[in-house]
C-alpha cells in the first residue's frame, strides 16, 4: 500500500467512526451544509482551542465524508500538498500530496492554520476555491476538476497570527466565513463535563477558573487557555489528580513559561477550588 492509499484508508475510517461531539453555539452547522450543497469553500476564524478542528470532524461525520487533515506551518509548501515526484528503486513515481487525493478522491480537504504556510501554497487554492473548483498539478500536466462530494476548509486564528501572515484580501473573498469565540460559561462547562465525564460542580469550577486565566492576557499572557485544554485537565481530574496538579500540567505549564504569570494561574486555581 502506497502513502496515499495509507492517507485515503485512515480519511476513510475517519468519515466512519462514530459521531464526534459538537456543541453548536449558533447557526454554523446549517450554514456549513448550506455551502456544501452550494460548492463553496469555507474560512473558519478563532482562537486556539474553541472549537474549529472539532466542527470539522463533526461535519465531515454529519455528510458522511472523509477528512483529510493538514496542519500547516512555515515550511509547509505547495508540493507538500499537492504532490511530489519520488524515487523508487529505480523508478521515479508520482506521489500525490493530501490535498491532490482530496481532490481526486472527494471529502474535506482541511488546511489548518493556514496563513502558516508559505504564500506559494495559498496560490494554489484560488482556483480550486471559486467557482472554476479546478486543481493545477504543474509537474504532472493535469488540471484536476474537483468532484461534487469535495470541500476546501481552511482555518486561521486572527488574533495570534502576525499582520504580516494575515490572509490576502483576494483569498479571504474566495469563503464562505464563519466566526468561532469560547463558548459562554453554562455551555463551555457542560462541554467540558460531557467531553471528559468530570461532574457538573467541579467542571463548572474549572471553567471559571479557565476564563479568569484569559483575561492574563491584559498582562502578557500570549495565548489564552481554550476550551481543550480545560478538557485536558478535566480529564486528569477526574483520573484522580487534584484540580491544582490537573490544571497546572493540562493548563498553565502548556501557555507560558513566566514565572510570575504562572503564579497568578496558580493563585487563580487555588482560590477557585
Amino acid at each position: 500500500m502506497g502513502n496515499s492509499d495509507i492517507r485515503e484508508a485512515q480519511a476513510k475510517a475517519c468519515a466512519s467512526s462514530k459521531e464526534p461531539y459538537y456543541r453548536p453555539l449558533g447557526r454554523e452547522i446549517e450554514i456549513f451544509e448550506a455551502a456544501y450543497k452550494s460548492k463553496m469553500a469555507v474560512l473558519l476564524k478563532g482562537p486556539t482551542g474553541c472549537g474549529k478542528t472539532r466542527f470539522v470532524s463533526h461535519m465531515a461525520w454529519r455528510l458522511g465524508l472523509p477528512v483529510h487533515t493538514v496542519a500547516c506551518h512555515d515550511d509547509l509548501t505547495s508540493s507538500d500538498l499537492v504532490g511530489r515526484y519520488l524515487i523508487k528503486g529505480r523508478e521515479t513515481v508520482w506521489m500525490d500530496g493530501p490535498l491532490t487525493t482530496a481532490v481526486r478522491g472527494g471529502g474535506i480537504c482541511y488546511l489548518d492554520e493556514v496563513v502558516e504556510a508559505r504564500k506559494d501554497t495559498t496560490v494554489i487554492l484560488h482556483p480550486l476555491s471559486d467557482d472554476r473548483r479546478v486543481l493545477s498539478v504543474e509537474k504532472t500536466g493535469e488540471e484536476i476538476h474537483a468532484p461534487d462530494n469535495f470541500m476546501l476548509v481552511i482555518s486561521y486564528n486572527p488574533g495570534y497570527q502576525h499582520i504580516l501572515k494575515d490572509l490576502k484580501p483576494s483569498t479571504r473573498q474566495r469563503f464562505i466565513s464563519l466566526e468561532f469565540d469560547y463558548p459562554p460559561e453554562e455551555v463551555e462547562s457542560e462541554i467540558v463535563a460531557m467531553e471528559s465525564g468530570l461532574d457538573a460542580e467541579l467542571a463548572g469550577k474549572l471553567v471559571r477558573a479557565g476564563r479568569r486565566m484569559r483575561k492574563l492576557v491584559d498582562s502578557g499572557l500570549e495565548s489564552p487557555p481554550g476550551t481543550r485544554l480545560l478538557v485536558h485537565a478535566a480529564a486528569l481530574i477526574n483520573q484522580g489528580l487534584s484540580p491544582e496538579e490537573a490544571s497546572e500540567a493540562a493548563i498553565v505549564r502548556p501557555v507560558t513559561d513566566d514565572l510570575e504569570l504562572h503564579k497568578a494561574m496558580m493563585d487563580i486555581l487555588k482560590a477557585s477550588f
